[in-house]
Formats: structure tokens, C-alpha cells, sequence
């Protein structure tokens, strides 16, 4: 039986091997390995190649007949083809030696086409010669050149195209020629409106480089506006006016000339019209004005221009009725409105162009009445004053927002000279200290102090040839500076202040700026009463209120800081995270309350350059506010129990806290101070901690009460949590006698303060 068994399996593996790849042969071969029959399957593995030889025999001898027949066939065919090859040479020798004749023939054809092309070629050369000048006038030789293009038109038309013959081109090209000086024409039309359309937007800035111009020289006054523009740095940038040269030459030669100078001369009267129309918000702002004059003086400029440079494009008779169409304008308005005369004289005034009575160039000699505008300008004041406030907001936040709210850095007694000519500055122990240094001011006090200056000069300049006693002068220039620092000066201070992202670091920075800024207003009062001269103690003089704004100002950016404190105080009470469970409390003080301490020192360590009593004052907020937190974390509805483990974990952030207050972060207080503002909360831990129920209920009400700052209702509520705990252990029955006997005196405590709150409700 086990030799059957064990023919079948070699009867499978030889299967196996027959029909399974090369590579997966190995495990089949081992399990022969591994078995006991080894020499037998050898045996039977060799009969089996026997019998495959034998097949493979059999089959090659079936075939062997097949392929002796298909050698034999093959033999033959060698030899047929041998002949064919000796064929098909004989054939193209014969071939070569038949077509050497017929390629001596073809040759002589293309001779014969040779010539002849030849001499078609020369016709068409001559030909061609004729109608070159025609020809060679093309878009590439004319682009952007339309006079030159129109000479060569006329050319074309009278002596080339006669010359070039009847053929059906040069028909077609004199059909286009009338159709050519049209399109040129329109080009160079189109070319004109975008110049005027040019001229327009940048007449303000030809206008306020040529006045700059003007008053650059009392020589260049008395040259023509031609002689100005051609002396106005990159006017030619500006303006180009090769346009209307172009559009000038080509109407002339199509005879059109006078359709060109109506039509100019018609646009411009519409552009002066909208140039001399005042804009609905020009009185806004003082730059509004100055861009419109700017616009009117542009317009003429480029006009006189015209009238020097073209050959009765313009005229004079033209430009003088432009001028008497500017001149009724600017007259009705300064007859009909104030402000815009007002305005007009400030802009003359400004540009140096006119000053009233001390100016050779005065408006009496333009024909104008000057005590109207006297008084006129005396009621325009306020105005005024109103256009300077408005620029000066933007400077003073500009300035602000500029700051990098950090002490001056000094390197050399010349840059410490230079602060203190722009901020009167004066610290004895400073200048002992040697250099490099630094100031306690950042630079918006130098640069803000200089801005009132400014204004203090804008106002005077105002005032002058007015006819106003030094008295109304320096009253008129007290009230508008007082304007200034109450309202713009202070709304800029408070955006400072109020603005996002505002870091403790830089409020610190505006106290101390504001500071020495109060310091400087009486020199302010000495600016004012040496330009004026009037003496600052005169009866009835107004006195300057900086010293009230800046106050204000640094008390606002005090509140700030505190509210600031007290933001980040809270940031970091967020990040507690206490186990009100715990079975004992540990050693050390909680993680983020460590945090909490390190950036307190740090941030008071800033406080050094502020006043005593600021500095102070952030501290005990501090203190007050993280004490106050603390409490309400403890007693917050969320903490449903606390254990004693807990409160002794709590108890040891406190003493971390006491142990801060103690070592006095900022100076000036005095003994414990500061402890004051952890009160609530030590009492009432000791309370708890100490288990002194007797002495709190018997002493209650008292003045010299041991816990004087714990409230019943307070204590109750903490109490309660710490009975819940107790309930819930399930234990207090299991345990010793004295355990029961604390279950027992927390219900007593809590009836006891249940009815001291009743009775003191009642």
C-alpha cells in the first residue's frame, strides 16, 4: 500500500514538473529531498526522459522528409534568380545607352526656356524702373510722418504714376490717393485731440511748475510764458507739441487751414470754460485751490506758447479774449463770493507772487480794492484757521504712526545738539552720562514740538499787513494754537493710544513723551510772546492750554494700561487648569500663575522712566485685579466641589502671589502695602486651611475680628463645595470617630452661617 502511495506522488511530481516553470521547481524537488525514495524517484524520472527522447524522435523523423524537399526547392530557386540578375542588368545597360539621346534634346529645351525667360526678365526691369518712384512709397516709409507723406502724394499723383504707364495698378493707386490725404487727415486730427486731452490733465502741473518758475527770479517776470516753459525742467515730458505743428502743416496743404484753426481755437474756449469753472469741493482744502490756479496758469502758458511757436493759429486778439473770459470770472467771483477771494489772495500770498502794501507787485496794481479784502480776510479767520487744523491732522498723524515709541539713541554731543535746537530739553544728570546715551523721549516730542512752531508761523504770516495791533495778533494766534492742542493734537494722541495692537511698551513711551511735552508749554508761551511782542503776563492774555491736553492724554494712556494689565492678567488665568479633587495639594505654585509672576516683573521693570505714582498705581490695579480673579475662580458655579488637597494647592499660588507683592515690583510703597490687595483672599484661605470656625463665628461684626474681610456668604458658598466633596466619598461612616465628628461641625457651620446671613438680610 505504501508503495502505490508512493508511485502516485512521484507520478505528480513528474506532472508537476512538466507543467510548472523553471523557477518554480525548487519546492517541488525538495519535497522529493525530504522523503526516503529518492533513488526511487530518480528511476522513474529517468524513464520519463526516455520516453520523451523516444517522442521526440519519432516526431523528428515524421518531419525530416519536409525539409530534405524545401532544401531541394530552395537550390532551384538560387539558380532562377542567378538569371533573372543577369536579365535585369543587360536590360538597364540598354536603357542608359537609349536615353543619352533623349536628355541631349530635353537640354536644348531649357536652353530655349532659358533665354526666353531672359528676355522677359529685361521688359519687365524696364518696366518696373518706371514704376518704382510709386511703388517705394509705402506705410513703413510714411508712419508717423503725414506732412512728408502728403508731398509724396502729390509726387505720385503728377509725375510718377504718368510715367509707370496705363497699367491696372497704378489706376487703383490713383483711385486711393484721395482716400489716403482723408485718412491722414483724420490721423492727424485724432493725434490733435489726444494733445488737447493731454494738456488738460497735466495743465496744473505746467501751471505750478511755471509759477515756481516765477517766483524763482524777479528776472524771469519779466520774460515771456514762451521763454518760461522752455525753462521748466521736463516740461517737454509734460507736453508735446509736435501734434499740433503736424495737424498745422497737413490742413495747410489740403487747403483746410481754416476749418483747423475754428476747430482749435472752439475746444479751447470749452477747456478754459471748464478750467475756470471752481470745482463743488475746492473750498475743502487749501490744496484744491492751488491745484485750480494751478489749472488757469497751465492753460495760458501752453496757449502763449502756441501763439509764439505757430503762424496765426493763434492770435493776440485770441488769447486777450481768453484772457478778458478769465479775467470776468476770477472779478465775479471775487465780488460775489468771499471765500473764493480770500483763498486767491492766500494762494498769491503763499506762492510769493503778491503781498499786500509790501509787495511791489500788489493787488492795487492789478486794480483791485484792498481794505474790502482787509476786512474780508479779518472775517475769514476762522476759515483758515480750519484749513491749517486740517493739515496739521494729517501731519501730527503721520508723526504718530512713524514713531517707533523708543528712547532717542544720542551718539555725539552734535546730535545732542541737534534735539535739543529742535526740543527744549534740559536734564543736569543727563548730560553728566557719557556718550553713546539715550533720551527718554522718542522723536515725535522733537517733531511734534517742531509742528507746533509751524503753526504758531502759519498763523502769524495770516496776520501780517492786516492792520492788527500786536495784541490781536498774539490773541489771534493763543486761541487758534489752543485749538490745535485741545482738539487735533489731542484726537491724534488719543487714536495713538486707542488704536489695536497697542503693546504695553509703547503706552509707557506716550506717558513719558506727553510728560516732557507738558514741560515745554511755557516755552511755547515764550515762542508766542517773542514773535508777537506781547508779555506773557499782559492782563487778559490767553493762556495756552497744552499743559490740560497732554494731561489728558497721559491719563488716558494710563487707563489704557491698566485695562491693558488686566487683559493679559486674564490671559494667563485661562490657562489654569486645577484639580479640584485632589487629595493634597502640592509643593510649588502652579505653572501658569509662575508665568503670570515672571511677566509682571518684567513689565514693571519697564515702568522705571514713569512717574512714581502711574507705576504704582498699574501695580496695585494689577494685584487688585488678579487678586479679585482668583477669587471668582474659586467660587465661579463651574467648580461644583473642592477638596482640602485643592484649597492647599490654591493656597500656595497665593502665598506666590503675597511673596510678589512683598518683594515690591515697583517702589514707593510703604511696608505691606501692596499686600492689602491679596486681603480677601488670605483670610479666607486661613479660615479654611486653619479650621478656626469658632473664632470667625464668635468674633463676627467685630472691628478687630480676626477675618474681618471674609464674607458669610462667601465662606458658605466655599463651604458648601467642600461638603459636597465629603458627601460624595461615601466614607465619612467607614472612618474614624473624628471624621464623623468634622462632618458634623460642617453642618453646623453651615446652619450657623446660613442664619448670620438671614440675620444680617433681616
Amino acid at each position: 500500500m505504501a508503495s502505490a502511495e508512493t508511485a502516485a506522488e512521484h507520478e505528480r511530481i513528474l506532472r508537476e514538473i512538466e507543467s510548472t516553470d523553471t523557477n518554480c521547481i525548487g519546492p517541488t524537488l525538495r519535497s522529493v529531498y525530504d522523503g526516503q525514495e529518492h533513488g526511487l524517484f530518480m528511476d522513474k524520472l529517468e524513464g520519463r526522459i526516455r520516453n520523451h527522447d523516444r517522442e521526440i524522435e519519432k516526431m523528428c523523423n515524421h518531419h525530416f522528409q519536409g525539409f530534405v524537399d524545401s532544401i531541394t526547392e530552395l537550390l532551384k530557386v538560387r539558380g532562377e534568380a542567378q538569371k533573372l540578375k543577369c536579365q535585369v542588368t543587360e536590360t538597364n545597360q540598354k536603357l542608359q545607352n537609349d536615353g543619352k539621346e533623349v536628355c541631349l534634346l530635353t537640354s536644348m529645351d531649357e536652353l530655349r526656356q532659358c533665354r526666353l525667360q531672359q528676355r522677359n526678365i529685361a521688359t519687365t526691369i524696364d518696366k518696373l524702373t518706371h514704376c518704382l518712384p510709386g511703388t517705394n512709397i509705402g506705410p513703413s516709409k510714411v508712419q508717423k510722418k503725414y506732412y512728408p507723406a502728403l508731398r509724396t502724394l502729390e509726387q505720385l499723383e503728377e509725375s510718377c504714376l504718368p510715367q509707370a504707364g496705363s497699367y491696372r495698378f497704378c489706376g487703383i493707386m490713383s483711385e486711393n490717393i484721395p482716400r489716403l490725404r482723408t485718412h491722414i487727415r483724420d490721423v492727424s486730427m485724432s493725434d490733435l485731440k489726444d494733445f488737447l486731452e493731454s494738456i488738460r490733465k497735466h495743465s496744473d502741473k505746467i501751471g505750478e511748475t511755471a509759477m515756481k518758475q516765477c517766483c524763482s527770479s524777479v528776472q524771469v517776470m519779466c520774460l515771456s510764458l514762451t521763454h518760461i516753459i522752455l525753462q521748466i525742467p521736463g516740461a517737454q515730458d509734460l507736453v508735446d507739441f509736435s501734434p499740433v505743428y503736424r495737424c498745422l502743416h497737413i490742413y495747410t496743404v489740403l487747403g483746410a487751414r481754416d476749418t483747423f484753426e475754428n476747430y482749435y481755437r472752439k475746444q479751447r474756449r470749452k477747456q478754459a470754460r471748464l478750467v475756470l469753472q471752481p470745482h463743488s469741493n475746492m473750498h475743502e482744502t487749501l490744496e484744491g485751490y492751488r491745484r485750480y490756479f494751478n489749472q488757469i496758469v497751465g492753460f495760458f502758458v501752453v496757449e502763449d506758447h502756441i501763439l509764439h511757436t505757430t503762424q496765426g493759429l493763434v492770435n493776440r486778439a485770441y488769447v486777450e479774449e481768453l484772457w478778458e473770459l478769465a479775467l470776468s470770472k476770477t472779478i465775479a467771483a471775487l465780488r460775489t463770493h468771499s471765500v473764493f477771494a480770500f483763498i486767491c489772495f492766500l494762494f498769491l500770498t503763499e506762492m510769493d507772487i503778491i503781498h499786500p502794501l509790501s509787495s511791489p507787485v500788489s493787488l492795487q496794481g492789478y486794480g483791485f480794492p484792498v481794505n474790502q479784502l482787509f476786512d474780508m480776510l479779518l472775517e475769514m479767520r476762522d476759515q483758515y484757521g480750519e484749513i491749517l487744523l486740517k493739515k496739521w491732522n494729517q501731519s501730527f498723524r503721520q508723526i504718530l504712526d512713524q514713531d517707533n515709541y523708543s528712547p532717542i539713541p544720542v551718539a555725539s554731543p552734535e546730535e545732542y545738539q541737534r534735539i535739543a535746537g529742535q526740543f527744549p530739553f534740559q536734564d543736569p544728570e543727563l548730560d553728566k552720562m557719557p556718550f553713546p546715551k539715550k533720551l527718554p523721549f522718542s522723536e515725535f516730542v522733537p517733531k511734534v514740538y517742531s509742528q507746533l512752531k509751524e503753526f504758531i508761523y502759519a498763523c502769524l504770516k495770516y496776520s501780517e499787513d492786516l492792520h492788527l495791533s500786536s495784541t490781536e495778533i498774539d490773541d489771534m494766534i493763543r486761541k487758534s494754537t489752543n485749538l490745535l492742542l485741545t482738539r487735533t493734537l489731542s484726537h491724534c494722541l488719543q487714536y495713538a493710544i486707542k488704536k489695536k495692537n497697542v503693546g504695553l511698551a509703547e503706552l509707557v513711551q506716550i506717558i513719558i513723551n506727553t510728560t516732557h511735552l507738558e514741560q515745554s508749554c511755557h516755552y511755547l508761551e515764550e515762542f508766542i510772546s517773542n514773535i508777537t511782542n506781547v508779555p506773557p503776563d499782559t492782563i487778559n492774555a490767553t493762556k495756552l492750554y497744552g499743559t490740560s491736553t497732554f494731561k489728558d492724554a497721559r491719563h488716558a494712556a494710563e487707563e489704557e494700561i491698566y485695562t491693558n494689565l488686566n487683559q493679559k492678567i486674564d490671559q494667563f488665568l485661562q490657562l489654569a487648569d486645577y484639580d479640584w479633587t485632589a487629595a493634597q495639594g502640592g509643593a510649588q505654585a502652579s505653572d501658569y500663575l509662575s508665568d503670570l509672576i515672571a511677566f509682571l516683573c518684567s513689565t514693571f521693570a519697564v515702568f522705571t522712566h514713569l512717574p512714581g505714582k502711574v507705576a504704582q498705581t498699574a501695580c496695585m490695579s494689577a494685584c487688585k485685579h488678579l487678586s479679585t480673579s482668583l477669587l471668582q475662580l474659586l467660587l465661579e458655579g463651574d467648580v461644583r466641589q473642592v477638596s482640602m488637597g485643592a484649597l492647599q494647592q490654591f493656597n500656595v499660588d497665593v502665598k506666590e502671589c503675597e511673596r510678589f507683592a512683598r518683594a515690591g515690583p515697583v517702589p514707593g510703597f510703604q511696608g505691606d502695602t501692596l499686600l492689602l490687595a491679596f486681603i480677601d483672599l488670605r483670610q479666607l484661605l486661613d479660615l479654611f486651611t486653619q479650621w478656626d470656625w469658632s473664632t470667625y463665628l464668635a468674633d463676627y461684626g467685630r472691628p478687630t475680628c480676626k477675618y474681618l474681610r471674609v464674607n458669610p456668604q462667601t465662606a458658605l458658598t466655599l463651604l458648601e463645595k467642600m461638603k459636597d466633596t465629603s458627601r460624595k466619598n461615601n466614607m465619612f461612616a467607614q472612618f474614624r470617630k473624628n471624621e464623623r465628628d468634622k462632618q458634623k461641625l460642617i453642618d453646623t457651620v453651615v446652619k450657623q452661617l446660613r442664619n448670620l446671613i438671614a440675620t444680617n438680610q433681616a
